[in-house]
């Protein structure tokens, strides 16, 4: 087996790892013991999602990025504001359940503020109504951040601010993204949000194993969401 092979086989087993059932401490624990290779690692699967998703939110946030306040929900090690800082943006808050990820993180000098929160587990440690974006990338997935946390990422953005959300589509992913679909869609049937763009990518990452990899492509796909959230409606008085 060449080396290049051996690498990704290696880090099969990781992904496996980190959506494997087990507690939230032991997840969090694999997840610290993960920061210093985590950047690595992704780096041979070929993960494009914190590219695509930044350039996908530059393309609808057009004017005055660089004084949009961004929450960067489940940030990990920083991939995510890396690449929107190469849009234009600068100004990011961060929250992931890692402290790990998040040491590694503030290295980088992106983040005018970092929190650890166990997402999905308890309410977001942020103001209503306090971000011009939401920016959530690779978390919402089987095994990862609950569906729940939907009303928390629309609770913290601006009235008139944007939510972008990744997930995959591979196919044990399947019956989270339809989850995720349903709740999009009834903050949507609530007219709480709006949808902006919903942009699928055949080619997300690498396929993580070998019953995910068909004859046309080694590679798995994915999509992106970006939502605008409603102006509230106005008070008629009678």
């Amino acid at each position: 087996m060449e080396n290049s092979d051996k690498g990704l086989q290696q880090v099969r087993d990781i992904i496996a790892a980190a959506h494997k059932d087990c507690s939230l401490s032991e997840k969090l624990q694999f997840y610290d013991r993960w920061a210093t290779r985590y950047e690595e690692d992704v780096s041979i699967l070929e993960y494009k999602a914190p590219h695509l998703a930044a350039l996908a939110l530059a393309s609808v946030c057009l004017l005055n990025r660089e004084s949009k306040l961004v929450l960067d929900v489940a940030c990990g090690t920083g991939r995510a504001a890396e690449e929107l800082q190469c849009c234009g943006f600068n100004l990011f808050h961060g929250l992931d359940g890692s402290a790990g990820m998040l040491a590694i993180a503030k290295k980088k000098d992106l983040y005018q503020e970092l929190k650890q929160c166990m997402l999905g587990q308890e309410q977001l440690p942020n103001d209503s109504e306090k971000y011009d974006a939401v920016i959530i990338v690779g978390a919402l997935s089987d095994g990862q951040v609950p569906v729940s946390v939907l009303s928390e990422l629309l609770r913290v953005t601006k009235s008139g601010g944007f939510v972008c959300m990744t997930t995959r589509s591979n196919i044990s992913n399947l019956q989270y993204k339809a989850e995720l679909e349903e709740g999009i869609s009834s903050l949507q049937s609530k007219r709480l949000w709006e949808q902006v763009l919903v942009q699928e990518v055949e080619q997300w990452e690498k396929a993580t194993s070998d019953k995910e990899i068909t004859q046309e492509s080694d590679y798995i796909p994915g999509v992106i969401y970006i939502y605008r959230k409603m102006l509230p409606l106005p008070i008629v008085s009678q």
